[in-house]
Parts: C-alpha cells; structure tokens; sequence
C-alpha cells in the first residue's frame, strides 16, 4: 500500500513541476452491483452511490497523457433473499493509474490498473432481519480483502476547458474474499461511474 501510495505521490509532484500539468477535482454518481463467483439462492441489483476526489492529467507524448487519480468510492448492492431485503454499501479508496488518449477534439478514452482500499462497510436490513444475522453479516465484513485490483476502462467528453463529463465501467480482478459464506457471497465489484471534472489549475 505505500509502495502505490508512493506512486501516485510521486506522478502527482512529477506534474506539478510540468508547466502543462492540469490539476483537478471531480465528484459524480457510482451504479454499483457485484458478480457472485459462488452459487447463492439470491439475486442482486445495483444500488446507487457517489465518488469524489482529486486528479492530475501529465502529457507524455500527443495523444497520450497519464491520468492518476485518488477517488473516494461509494460501492455495494441490493439483494432479495428468502428472508428479506438486504443491503450493502462498502466505502473504499480508489487509485487508478490511467493512460488517456485523445480520439478526436474533446474526446478521449481511458484505460489502465485501479487499486482500492476498503475503509467500511454498512449492512442494512429491512422484512424482519434480526440482529443474529446481521451480526453474522458484519463479522464476514470482517473478512473482506482490504485492498483489491481492478481493471479500469471508459470515454470522457470536454465540454469546456476546464470542464469535462466522464462515464467508466471498473471491475474487480480480484474477489472480496476467498471462503464466501452463506451470507456473505464470494464476488467481485463493478461499477458503472458518471461524473464531472474540473480543471483548478
């Protein structure tokens, strides 16, 4: 985690010292689900949340730029079980490292490695879940892989100099835990991303 951490500190200085370094914040909508990688008598849908954070946009060579990213994420979803309605919400650190090549005026595409830090989780519960199970539920939180590899892919759209509209689509490489339980599948994170970013410098 300091080694990344490291990385990205060191892409963010290396920008800030380039003349044509472009500095920025961005905020927007997270449509999250999961992939289950076990068999669960469940279905799951996706569920809404936000993302926030700071980015930096280093030019390489025409069209290429490298786009590093520190991202607050909102992920999780919603399930319908036997006994109930329940919910999800994982709060995570998102660093993606991305190449960014321009298409054409105002338009480019992003590619590239995302690593994610869960922070917290939060159950809810709703139809009579009680607190043995939801007890159960935060104790296979407990057993989450606190950090995760994904993979990154999406467009965005200039619609001025400073402003930009963005969609991505991220996947998990790797699942929340190994075992899964009963209540707790085994699963991977996607997450359909809208936004927008502002230049500040």
């Amino acid at each position: 985690m300091k080694k990344i951490i490291f990385l990205v500190a060191s892409l963010f200085i290396a920008g800030a010292v380039n003349a044509q370094v472009k500095l920025g914040i961005k905020g927007g909508l997270d449509v999250s689900n999961i992939i289950k990688t076990n068999d669960d008598n469940f279905s799951t849908s996706y569920k809404a949340g936000f993302n926030a954070g700071v980015t930096v946009e280093i030019p390489i060579v025409s069209p290429l730029s490298i786009a590093p990213e520190i991202v607050f994420a909102q992920k999780g979803y919603k399930a319908k079980t036997s006994i109930g309605d329940f919910t999800q919400t994982t709060n995570f650190i998102d660093i993606p490292i991305l190449a960014k090549v321009k298409l054409a005026e105002g338009l480019n595409v992003v590619i590239g490695p995302q690593v994610s830090f869960l922070t917290s989780t939060t159950n809810t519960y709703t139809n009579g879940f009680s607190t043995t199970i939801q007890k159960q539920y935060n104790d296979d939180s407990d057993n989450f892989r606190k950090n995760l590899i994904a993979g990154v892919v999406g467009l965005s759209f200039d619609l001025s100099k400073s402003v930009d509209f963005h969609a991505r689509y991220a996947l998990d490489l790797q699942k929340n835990n190994e075992n899964g339980t009963s209540q707790t599948p085994q699963y991977r994170n996607q997450v359909f991303q809208f936004g927008l970013g502002f230049k500040i410098y």
